[in-house]
């Protein structure tokens, strides 16, 4: 006799539409809490194996290589900071730390390292090799043998600037803005024989935090309501003394620079550069206009690398256009300097007035 068992169904079979959807929700929703906990765990925990974990710094590392190369695109397509035709540039890792090197002629690593200011030291490892030829797309590895990565914070210091006030009463001062002292942020690569340092080879050296100069109102005694003969007359002051002296010409282009006042130097390059530029008439607020301007492009440090590129007090694309002793001389890099100046902007407050407009000069 024939044996009739019942016909199983599956568990699927059995459920109802309603039913249905709502477990392959379910499971929808179970499996994305998996993934994205698995992504997660790839981005911010420990991984085993080859994989290794991105860190927040390698992220900013990463970031900050993006944004020097669009600003490196963005000047050259520019002409900021005097870059001139035949302007290129190459990446150049070292030790995990990108830095884009400016020049003209580029022909092979060698000649980017030159131009570069990088200095190989023994047992460093480069890919390619010296003598490769280098295109646009080319990007040198430099690995250091025993070297570490320092970063130093150093003060910049602030200036005081003086400003005519004819709401006080004569020879009365009244500090306006307290001064700040701003923030290099510089990186090096070092090299140690056990305590004592062999040699450093810096990675880059930018304005961290602006200086916040110190200004101070000086009293004129000159009533608000005096007649327009004598605001004129006061306001119009540029004898290149202390009281407003140097007062920006209207072709500045910016307000904010009409009574920018005056301030002493502080610091060798800018005693340099106070000399020099007064040798092209350009004293009281021009100076002024100087010191703001080269504060924020460099803190007023030969040394100043920032990661697109640019070099020195001026921030000159590349660097070695500035001449022989471009690396360290502050009379050639201010020299260089006012000469740009003055051929794109005329004076220090029509640089300084495009500065604040468009964030460079």
């Amino acid at each position: 006799m024939a044996e009739h068992s019942r016909k199983k169904t599956g568990f699927f079979t059995r459920l109802t539409r309603k039913q249905a959807i709502i477990l392959i929700a379910s499971i929808a929703a179970l499996a994305l809490l998996i993934v994205g906990g698995v992504a997660s765990n790839h981005l911010y925990g420990t991984t085993t194996g080859s994989a290794q974990k991105i860190t927040a710094f390698s992220a900013s590392e990463e970031s900050a290589a993006q944004v020097a190369a669009a600003d490196a695109k963005a000047a050259l397509a520019e002409g900021r900071n005097g870059v001139t035709e035949g302007t290129s540039y190459t990446k150049v890792v070292i030790d995990g730390h990108a830095k884009l090197v400016f020049g003209t002629n580029f022909t092979d690593v060698q000649s980017v390292l030159q131009q570069g200011n990088i200095t190989l030291q023994p047992g460093d490892s480069i890919t390619p090799s010296l003598t490769t030829k280098v295109t646009e797309s080319t990007v040198i590895n430099i690995v250091s043998a025993g070297d570490t990565v320092q970063t130093v914070d150093t003060a910049i210091p602030f200036n005081t600037i003086q400003k005519d006030d004819p709401n006080l009463p004569v020879g009365a001062r009244q500090i306006q803005t307290q001064g700040q002292q701003g923030v290099m942020e510089t990186t090096n690569l070092v090299q140690m024989s056990g305590t004592r340092q062999v040699s450093s080879n810096t990675i880059s050296s930018w304005v961290k935090k602006v200086p916040v100069n110190e200004v101070i109102l000086v009293g004129t005694g000159v009533a608000a309501s005096s007649s327009p003969d004598s605001s004129a007359s006061n306001a119009g002051s540029n004898s290149g003394s202390t009281s407003n002296s140097g007062s920006a010409p209207s072709s500045s282009g910016s307000s904010s620079i009409a009574n920018i006042g005056t301030t002493v130097p502080v610091g060798n390059p800018q005693q340099i550069a106070q000399t020099m530029a007064a040798a092209r008439g350009w004293t009281g607020a021009q100076f002024t206009c100087l010191v703001e301007l080269w504060q924020r492009e460099s803190g007023w440090r030969v040394t100043a690398e920032n990661p697109s590129g640019a070099y020195g007090i001026p921030q000159a694309l590349p660097g070695s256009k500035m001449g022989p002793g471009w690396q360290s001389s502050a009379t050639v890099q201010i020299s260089w300097g006012l000469g740009y100046i003055a051929g794109r902007y005329g004076t220090p407050c029509g640089a300084w007035s495009h500065e604040l407009s468009a964030g460079w000069y």
